[in-house]
């Protein structure tokens, strides 16, 4: 029965030192990341790693996830084999014999999450926006010179398939798919 931490921040410039300070864990897995999906490097291999008897314990219900469905279903998933889930700033504990009251708290403060990260998303986009149309913002540096993505485009016209092009010219397949459709 071993006593397991997850840790998240979004960027690897934050610091982790808060979440779950002085709580005594066997272990702990701490992903630098966005929490828009659950496909997280460090989380998979804690959820693996979980077993009956188990606790995981969590700064807060936000750590875990952004995106209720996701929340839900990690909590859903982990209770059904045995582990116990706890967020520690919210008090909360699931064992897979909850309330409703606990899963209402669950779902509403998965929901505020939720919320909180579409916010975001929505001042950023307004942030880029005003600053773009007061010509301080740019976008992001393009991967490839004029040069290259013509030589990319060339190879592409002459057979090449996208997958290969991307790993010649050390990009993404989606880069590529961005400048064959511009």
């Amino acid at each position: 029965m071993a006593h397991v931490g997850y840790i998240r921040v979004s960027t690897f410039e934050q610091n982790t030192a808060r979440q779950l300070d002085g709580l005594k864990l066997d272990l702990f897995f701490e992903d630098r990341c966005s929490a828009k999906d659950v496909e997280r490097p460090r989380l998979a291999q804690c959820l693996q790693y979980l077993r009956d008897g188990d606790t995981l314990h969590v700064h807060s219900i936000d750590r875990l996830a952004r995106n209720l469905s996701d929340l839900r279903q990690v909590v859903s998933d982990l209770t059904a084999k045995g582990v116990i889930v706890r967020f520690e700033k919210e008090g909360l504990e699931f064992n897979g014999a909850d309330t409703p009251m606990a899963n209402l708290l669950l779902s509403m403060l998965g929901a505020v999450a939720e919320f909180e990260r579409s916010l975001l998303l929505e001042r950023q986009r307004e942030g880029i926006a005003i600053a773009k149309a007061a010509g301080k913002y740019k976008g992001r540096k393009p991967s490839l010179s004029e040069a290259r993505i013509s030589e990319l485009r060339k190879r592409f016209s002459s057979g090449a398939k996208k997958s290969a092009i991307a790993k010649e010219f050390g990009v993404s397949r989606v880069t590529v798919d961005k400048y064959l459709t511009v």
